[in-house]
């Protein structure tokens, strides 16, 4: 099915036209029109174009609204205070516009796809191989996840990258130790879950460690093991490989719990670019962008100085020849420029890693990888923090390791949804506890801006009340179980219908729909979708309140027009949360 014109698009264009009606050299001058709390829209811009034309702005303004054809979609306009539009739109054109919403057979509610879509790798949920999952990795992956969500639903042709750490001097140190100790990773009876498969890595790395430290010929050995797995030798990579399918297993049960899909095809880890980054520092050599200093390949950047005041450069290769992350990340935007036809790479990264991205885009803007058309974005996420405000630890002080973290949520949804839950089994309230404790962690995530720090505060996050995920899915599953008690009374739109205040304020937020998705998609904001989903329910709670549905039930066309909202409403949430990756339980 086609698009659907949202009602702030119909408004817009109706009054652009009458703009230019009545002050033809403001053609295709933008009206700023927005929601407002005096009328359904205000429109600001006759302001600046009156003085512009050295005009008064309420004759102006004046002149406009005489060329404005109401009736169909506009049912008013004022001119208000020194020159702004007031609008009101009917109330068939509400209703007649959400109806065009439901009626989209493949369930998008109207959401147009973009016009001109381009290829956007997203590179995110970046766990290291052969440690476990903490708090730290948990941003990444919720924020990166959503990001996806919205990008592929406005019709971006989507490329998931998770860009693990798999390479590296440790791995000579656990090759080295597993040779020598080669039945450390057998499994008895055979599968292993993700747990186990971490603890046997997690008690093998503390071994290896151990002896590392404490035995020079064991050092010795670990670093020629080292040298022998960047030079591609067959036994130690066989080895090496034993690790990463180990630690796969572990990730993808880490995000099986997170509900996230992740792919085998998706993670490519740093030893991916490991046959580029030899042509990578020729090339940055040869073109001039890198000079040798010291011995180290490195960028020199006139805007980055240490606190001596000297120069601080990005060290593509280091003085022993070894390759640091600029050469992996510079080897990883070739691929993805050239191999993957990107038009956006975005980069789902800790702001502490800020400074590290800057250089790296700079270096390859210097060397035309990066250009108008292909440009590189950092979505720098905030840390999250303890109810105290500081970075978020256990009792000992140790990072908080994710599945725990999880785990918790789980335990204390499930006892929300156990003292809710009326005619649910036990089965059920697990799976409604796993359902409501996810998406609560998700939610909290997602409702503050990346860029911000969030207190991590379970209590509050699977509260019933304010601005939680519980709250909208409480929200949805209500409108579920009113529709199931409707009976014969069936949803349907009456565009005939004057509508109550309630039901207009609701009508009008549910239109948004599409120009919020637009919005979050293009600005990689997911927490604008929530703030739209958190009114939504707000908006529906008001309206339930003061326009009974069933009870009292009113005569067969308002309950069918109310109950057709309702219906609306759900889909428009249910849609609209899994955007952001969070389920909605049709019961509660």
């Amino acid at each position: 099915m086609a698009s659907v014109t949202s009602l702030t698009a119909s408004v817009h264009q109706r009054l652009a036209s009458a703009l230019s009606a009545a002050l033809p050299e403001a053609a295709g001058a933008d009206p700023l029109l927005r929601r407002s709390d005096r009328a359904d829209y205000q429109a600001n811009g006759i302001l600046a174009l009156a003085k512009k034309a050295k005009a008064n702005p309420r004759e102006l303004a004046a002149q406009v609204v005489a060329q404005v054809t109401t009736g169909d979609v506009i049912k008013d306009v004022e001119v208000s205070g020194p020159g702004f539009l007031n609008v009101t739109v009917t109330d068939r054109a509400i209703t007649e516009n959400l109806a065009a919403r439901a009626a989209d057979t493949d369930g998008r509610l109207g959401v147009p796809h973009a016009e001109h879509p381009g290829t956007t790798v997203v590179d995110y949920a970046q766990p290291n191989v052969a440690k476990e999952m903490h708090v730290g990795h948990l941003r990444s992956a919720v924020i990166g996840d959503s990001v996806v969500q919205l990008l592929e639903f406005t019709g971006e042709n989507v490329v998931r990258r998770h860009h693990i750490g798999d390479w590296g001097t440790q791995f000579g140190m656990l090759i080295q130790y597993l040779d020598e100790h080669p039945h450390e990773l057998d499994h008895k009876g055979g599968e292993v879950s993700g747990e186990e498969a971490m603890s046997n890595l997690d008690r093998l790395y503390k071994a290896a460690r151990k002896k590392f430290d404490s035995d020079e010929e064991f050092k010795t050995r670990a670093r020629r093991r080292v040298v022998d797995l960047q030079a591609g030798d067959e036994h130690t990579l066989a080895m090496w490989q034993k690790f990463v399918d180990e630690s796969k297993i572990y990730f993808f049960s880490v995000f099986e719990k997170l509900d996230m899909e992740v792919r085998d095809p998706d993670i490519v880890g740093e030893s991916g670019y490991n046959d580029m980054l030899a042509e990578t520092c020729r090339l940055l050599e040869e073109s001039g962008v890198a000079v040798r200093s010291e011995g180290a390949l490195c960028v020199f950047f006139d805007d980055i100085k240490g606190p001596d005041g000297n120069p601080v450069p990005l060290i593509v290769q280091k003085s022993d020849g070894g390759y640091g992350y600029a050469a992996t990340d510079l080897s990883a935007i070739r691929d993805r420029v050239f191999n993957l036809k990107a038009n956006t790479l975005l980069y789902v990264v800790d702001a502490r890693q800020s400074l590290h991205f800057k250089m790296v885009f700079e270096t390859a803007r210097r060397a035309g990888w990066l250009n108008d058309d292909v440009k590189a974005h950092q979505l720098a996420f905030g840390t999250v923090l303890g109810k105290d405000g500081k970075p978020f630890k256990t009792r000992e002080g140790e990072t908080v390791r994710l599945v725990d973290l999880l785990d918790e949520a789980i335990d204390r949804a499930s006892a929300v949804v156990r003292e809710k839950a009326q005619d649910l089994s036990e089965e059920e309230i697990a799976e409604r506890g796993a359902q409501v404790g996810i998406g609560a962690v998700k939610y909290a995530d997602l409702s503050t801006s990346a860029n911000r720090d969030y207190k991590f505060d379970l209590d509050q996050m699977v509260s019933l009340n304010g601005d939680t995920s519980v709250y909208l899915q409480y929200a949805y599953a209500r409108i579920q179980s009113i529709l199931r008690k409707a009976g014969e009374v069936r949803p349907a739109a009456h565009p005939e219908l004057e509508l109550h205040e309630a039901e207009r304020a609701l009508g009008l937020h549910v239109d948004a729909f599409a120009e919020v998705v637009a919005e979050a998609a293009t600005e990689y904001a997911p927490h604008k979708m929530t703030a739209y989903l958190y009114q939504l329910a707000s908006l529906f709670t008001s309206f339930y309140d003061k326009c009974p549905v069933i009870k009292p039930q009113p005569p067969k066309d308002i309950a069918e027009n109310r109950l057709f909202l309702c219906d609306v409403t759900a889909r428009t949430l249910h849609q609209g949360m899994a955007l952001l990756g969070i389920r909605t339980p049709e019961r509660l």
